[in-house]
């Protein structure tokens, strides 16, 4: 019986690893992710586990990870075996964590929010989920200025439909930084990213402590 949560793409997970490759493109980035990790961590879309290998030399800590398509957590699952990770890999989505409030000292997020359908909501679900002091970390690419941003707004209906949801042109990070749940550790944009089509952001937020924003 399919999970409520799940979603299907059975192509994409088979290229994936191929069209965005880690080594060559975004292997720095998810070092920077995993770097000095502790605790207990949350991969926000797993994928087909690009992150796992750079996790597993993170040293001793708790790492769960969520992903909705079966095919990618197929694929997560025999890398977490290849780079000999011990995840707790869950079928989920973004806008509603299956854990409890104030779970996690770290949550991570890379190439997540451009697929996500509620991103606010999803903002709202990693701030729930990460303990007061805990950091969100995240790589993400976001709408670009200029001509560039509105080639992304023309081509991104079409985009949307062949690449499994994804989203050129949201702003992602306005909604990180514009949250009263986070102070700004550091925000990095990155023009000369690692595509030429899209401008890239990686940077770090914290939790802030009980109380400094509603609903906590």
């Amino acid at each position: 019986m399919a999970n409520r949560d799940d979603v299907s793409h059975p192509l994409i997970a088979a290229v994936y690893d191929y069209v965005v490759p880690d080594r060559t493109l975004f292997g720095p980035h998810r070092e920077y992710l995993a770097a000095d990790l502790s605790g207990r961590v949350l991969d926000l879309g797993a994928g087909t586990g690009a992150l796992f290998a750079h996790v597993a030399r993170a040293g001793d800590l708790e790492f769960h990870a969520i992903e909705p398509d079966p095919h990618m957590r197929t694929r997560a699952r025999e890398k977490a075996r290849e780079v000999d990770l011990e995840v707790d890999l869950r079928s989920g989505r973004g806008e509603s964590l299956p854990y409890p409030d104030d779970a996690f000292d770290v949550v991570i997020s890379s190439l997540v929010f451009c697929t996500i359908d509620d991103p606010d909501a999803a903002v709202s679900e990693v701030a729930r989920v990460l303990a007061p002091g805990g950091e969100f970390r995240f790589f993400e690419h976001v709408h670009a200025d200029g001509a560039l941003g509105t080639g992304q707004d023309l081509l991104n209906p079409v985009w949307t439909r062949v690449a499994g949801g994804c989203t050129l042109n949201r702003r992602t990070v306005d909604r990180f930084v514009g949250n009263d749940a986070f102070d700004v550790l550091e925000v990095e944009r990155l023009e000369n990213g690692p595509l030429s089509v899209t401008p890239f952001v990686r940077g770090r937020l914290r939790r802030r402590r009980e109380g400094a924003f509603p609903g906590r």
